[in-house]
């Protein structure tokens, strides 16, 4: 079967590999479409994967069950969660839907690649209602981390948000953010990342590169502070302005990865009552509530701009370290690309 391999330094290529084989509690999927995620251009700039390849976000259909399955059948379509649970009736997080906490939770990728195994705890049946695009986003890292970030944004009290970084995370969470209301306000160096972030609701966009965020941020909200503000750029300087970006009693969520950042107890938490949390992957619990945002017309298709068929990863994958894409997406189903670049500069 054909499979993406990362050589490194900005090298892809499309290799032969074995299909590979589920074992227990395992599926094999035809992949039927794949994204590409943020977190992938570590490897692909860096050094490369010597196996496999750092895929996790896809939808297919399940071509064989492996030993035990028996809550799934072939030929059921699903999106599949790159954080699987063990599943087990002993485990309180599993029973939960709280997959991300299991303490036996396992990683699966290499999702860039005609099959894939993973877990069928993993697997989330796709309504014939959404299609094989959205439900990438739905039930990977497009919505995912957005929709799960949202949550620790509950009350009342939050009613304008700064996004500091527009990434496809960055993007997502302005989607869902304006979807439910709220001001946002979208900070970002890139000027084709500050228009997606306008056309997908952002009240405000601040250019880093020609603007101060927080003297930006200051003038938008009479000097009061943003009621919260998300760090998903993986950048200490961002998770900084973060800090002094929100009003007192403030809240900061960190998504993006990122290193050890200096912070005062005192000056950034202590004196002003700010609350600051992480939000990372989403629970397979919450599936169904990002359905049903769907389906109430969170238009969650609106951050994919390109596709490209596997036999073009390369050129996806520098279209999407360009900076001046949102999803992009990989289509076994077909053999040539499409550009959906929905608001060019």
């Amino acid at each position: 079967m054909k499979s993406v391999k990362l050589d490194g330094k900005g090298r892809v290529a499309i290799v032969d590999v074995p299909r590979p084989v589920p074992g227990p509690g395992e599926v094999l999927i035809r992949t039927r479409m794949s994204a590409l995620c943020g977190s992938e251009l570590k490897t692909y700039r860096g050094g490369g994967m010597a196996r496999g390849n750092s895929g996790h976000e896809a939808v297919g259909c399940i071509e064989v069950l492996g030993e035990g399955v028996t809550s799934l059948h072939v030929g059921l379509r699903v999106g599949v969660s790159a954080i699987c649970g063990c599943g087990r009736q002993d485990c309180p997080e599993c029973e939960a839907g709280q997959s991300t906490w299991c303490p036996r939770k396992k990683f699966y990728g290499s999702m860039h690649a005609e099959y894939f195994v993973t877990a069928a705890t993993g697997c989330l049946p796709l309504p014939d209602d959404v299609p094989d695009d959205v439900g990438v986003l739905v039930s990977g890292d497009g919505l995912g981390v957005p929709y799960h970030t949202s949550l620790k944004l509950q009350g009342s009290d939050v009613r304008s948000v700064a996004v500091f970084g527009l990434g496809p995370v960055g993007l997502g969470s302005v989607l869902l953010q304006a979807h439910l209301g709220r001001r946002v306000i979208a900070v970002d160096l890139i000027p084709e990342r500050l228009e997606y972030a306008r056309h997908l609701g952002a009240a405000h966009r601040i250019d880093a590169h020609s603007q101060d965020p927080l003297t930006m941020i200051q003038r938008l909200t009479e000097n009061r502070g943003v009621d919260a503000a998300i760090e998903a750029a993986g950048v200490p300087t961002t998770a900084q302005q973060c800090f002094k970006a929100v009003r007192r009693a403030g809240l900061v969520v960190f998504n993006g990865e990122q290193g050890p950042v200096e912070l005062s107890p005192s000056e950034d938490f202590i004196r002003r009552d700010i609350r600051a949390v992480g939000s990372w992957f989403f629970h397979v619990g919450e599936f169904q509530a990002m359905v049903s945002l769907l389906r109430r017309g969170l238009p969650v298709g609106s951050l994919i701009t390109h596709t490209f068929p596997l036999d073009k990863a390369a050129e996806a994958f520098a279209t999407f370290a360009s900076g001046k894409a949102a999803k992009v997406l990989l289509d076994m189903r077909t053999d040539s690309a499409r550009n959906l670049h929905l608001y060019p500069a």
